[in-house]
């Protein structure tokens, strides 16, 4: 095979697959079946008997996610061979709560097969998988993370009806700069860097041209990758795909601006608001300061006074007892006076 056979069309020109209309033409259709049971394989870590032999894909609406909603629409709902629900959601923008996001998607998938009279046995485990094109749970610097219901301390597992993906392809990308992938030997890496090869973020598009020279090598002996890069390129030439895709990322690229400025003036308003409380804060503190100083000028002056009028009285040869009954202080006040005027 030669390399202009596993693309022939400039990188730019590729659909970014992390915009969920392009993810769902090469991975949620029937005639590309078989690319998809090798990506979930891949993302679930499944070998030998345990592999996913067979999909058969589904409705993708469920309950409506907000109480105005009528339905929610999910990126991709298949159910294998033995009986597994897995539902794949593609995020490209930060937009939501992800972790209640998809615990909610996934008790949505979990409670949908149920019907009435049914009793809890007809309940299939369900396996969410979350494919972000930002970094979420910071606790953990692994790119791939999966979660089930265990115990606190024993870290036994109640059950397996729950399985929940996080995949980051931030934390992918610094990891393949940083040389720690091997997609020769490791099929998630080649299907994620896959994924992670075109970004159209922020309405720039950016290629990472050393993977996709990687992953051309790997291509020229994995069928299943290079058909992938052709159906891919097909997508990408079509001007009616390509027209709806489009389409969506302008729509995506909007949300986003459309929150970031929404965050923004937030950030402006608390900040003003901050500006106007210190500056209150600092004009009622000037104010209180002012008050308290010259109250207590007049305290120190009146004192000073004090001292003064019972000294001059001493030089007059006037007694102590003379001195209380013309001022009307203390006799202890008046001897403190006279013996300071005793040292000087």
């Amino acid at each position: 095979m030669t390399k202009e056979a596993v693309l022939s069309i400039p990188l730019p020109r590729l659909m970014d697959l992390k915009i969920d209309y392009a993810f769902k033409q090469l991975f949620g259709t029937e005639k590309n079946k078989d690319i998809t049971v090798l990506f979930l394989n891949a993302v679930l870590k499944r070998t030998g008997r345990n592999t996913i032999q067979d999909i058969t894909f589904h409705n993708t609406e469920v309950g409506g996610e907000y109480f105005e909603d009528k339905q929610s629409r999910l990126d991709l709902l298949v159910v294998t061979q033995a009986d597994e629900w897995i539902n794949v959601e593609i995020q490209f923008t930060n937009q939501f709560d992800m972790v209640k996001r998809s615990l909610y998607y996934w008790s949505k998938v979990y409670a949908s097969p149920l019907e009435k009279g049914q009793g809890y046995s007809a309940l299939k485990p369900v396996i969410a998988v979350n494919i972000l094109n930002f970094n979420l749970l910071p606790k953990t610097d692994l790119f791939h993370t999966t979660y089930h219901l265990m115990e606190d301390e024993e870290k036994t597992k109640l059950t397996d009806v729950m399985e929940i993906h996080f995949i980051k392809i931030p934390k992918l990308l610094r990891d393949w700069k940083k040389k720690k992938l091997d997609p020769w030997n490791d099929l998630l890496a080649r299907w994620l860097l896959l994924l992670g090869m075109v970004d159209h973020r922020n309405k720039k598009i950016k290629v990472y041209e050393d993977i996709y020279k990687e992953l051309e090598g790997i291509a020229m002996k994995d069928e299943p990758l290079q058909e992938a890069f052709s159906i891919w390129q097909q997508l990408s030439l079509s001007k009616e795909h390509y027209l709806a895709y489009e389409g969506r990322l302008r729509r995506i690229q909007d949300e986003a601006a459309a929150i970031a400025e929404a965050k923004q003036r937030e950030e402006e308003a608390a900040a003003r608001a901050l500006e106007t409380g210190l500056q209150k804060g600092l004009q009622k503190g000037l104010e209180q300061g002012l008050e308290q100083g010259l109250e207590q000028g007049l305290q120190q002056g009146f004192e000073q006074g004090q001292s003064i009028i019972v000294q001059h009285l001493f030089a007059q040869k006037f007694t102590v007892e003379e001195i209380v009954k013309l001022t009307g202080l203390s006799e202890e006040y008046v001897m403190n006076i006279q013996k300071q005027s005793d040292k000087k």
